[in-house]
């Protein structure tokens, strides 16, 4: 009667495709330990491929100039990736710029949106921080999918008091873990949003939309009310979600472009010393059996290459969270996160 089988997994990792240290490290994992990991990534391919050439560094430096045109070009990419930094800063400013009349409409929007949680959360006041506000949705969504089943329970339909059951106790299930999370999250974090992402209303939505659908009969006044209550906390967390998402992607641009500056300057004083300070002659020996020469050569590079690296890795999880959270409402995208085809019929 129930669709266990047919039920997406509770959080966004068990619904991701591909292998959990995938998942971690486009999504979990801190962007500098990523970045730091692209940086030896970089590093170690440049001492093995060093290793496997048919011609050494050396012997190649002494035919042309292959370090001054590698850094040549560093140097003019280095200054490019700044002016990409400018150019987000631009994207994320222009969303807070424009006329009062503007900013009036958004102020309003929010305390509209506000004051609809706080009717559905049951408070005079919500709460101001993200991950107590989202908490408090799931939590009064949580306790309306109870009022909704204590309700049924005194329909005659067994199959439909069945499957409002299998239902309610997911959702409930879920809740309680999802406000877990939630707990003593601080927004900027990534945890704010992993809780958020792992609590998936959509799927929710979509199950009791298919009860109300199944079950017409069974829905008279006393019902309904409880089913649109239920489905309203569910629609509004979205919205919320949503909203916090944007904020933590404008959060997370500033943080980049914050970062890039600050790597650009060193790495653009390594890439121009390496044009024109360095000389082959003064580095000599081995170390670990491979010439000191590739050493430097390879450490400047990965310096060099360092705020394309930071880029790489806080743009990996803006653009898997955006493509993970395409919908919004009852359309779920990815297999993984649909699960089966329901039969109830």
């Amino acid at each position: 009667m129930s669709d266990d089988g047919s039920r997406p997994g509770d959080t966004m990792r068990e619904r991701s495709e591909g292998s959990a240290l995938k998942h971690w490290f486009l999504l979990n994992a801190n962007r500098w330990l990523v970045a730091g990991a692209l940086m030896v990534f970089v590093f170690g391919g440049l001492l093995a491929l060093s290793a496997l050439s048919p011609v050494s560094l050396r012997a190649l430096m002494g035919e042309k100039e292959p370090v001054h045109t590698l850094f040549q070009a560093l140097v003019t990419a280095l200054i490019t990736g700044v002016t990409l930094v400018v150019t987000i800063n631009q994207l994320v400013l222009s969303q807070e710029l424009g006329a009062v009349s503007d900013q009036r409409e958004r102020l309003e929007g929010s305390m509209a949106f506000r004051q609809d949680v706080e009717d559905v959360i049951d408070a005079p006041v919500g709460p101001p921080e993200p991950a107590s506000f989202l908490q408090a949705i799931v939590a009064a969504s949580a306790d309306r999918a109870l009022d909704f089943r204590d309700v049924v329970e005194a329909r005659r339909d067994e199959a439909f008091r069945e499957r409002v059951d299998d239902f309610v106790d997911n959702l409930t299930t879920h809740a309680d873990a999802v406000c877990e999370e939630l707990d003593d999250a601080q927004f900027g974090t990534y945890e704010v949003l992993k809780a958020a992402l792992d609590y998936n209303y959509s799927w929710k939505i979509f199950r009791a939309r298919r009860l109300e659908t199944t079950h017409t009969d069974e829905f008279d006044d006393e019902v309904r009310d409880a089913y649109d209550e239920l489905l309203e906390s569910l629609e509004l967390f979205g919205l919320a979600r949503e909203h916090f998402k944007t904020l933590y992607f404008q959060w997370e641009l500033i943080n980049l472009s914050r970062a890039m500056m600050y790597i650009a300057v060193p790495a653009l004083v390594v890439a121009a010393s390496m044009i024109l300070f360095f000389d082959t002659g003064a580095v000599s020996g081995t170390v670990l059996g491979i010439d000191t020469l590739v050493w430097t050569v390879a450490a400047a590079t990965t310096v060099a290459v360092s705020p394309f690296l930071v880029l790489i890795a806080f743009v990996l999880r803006i653009a898997t969270m955006a493509k993970r959270t395409l919908a919004i409402g009852p359309f779920i995208l990815r297999e993984s996160g649909r699960g089966e085809e329901i039969d109830w019929e």
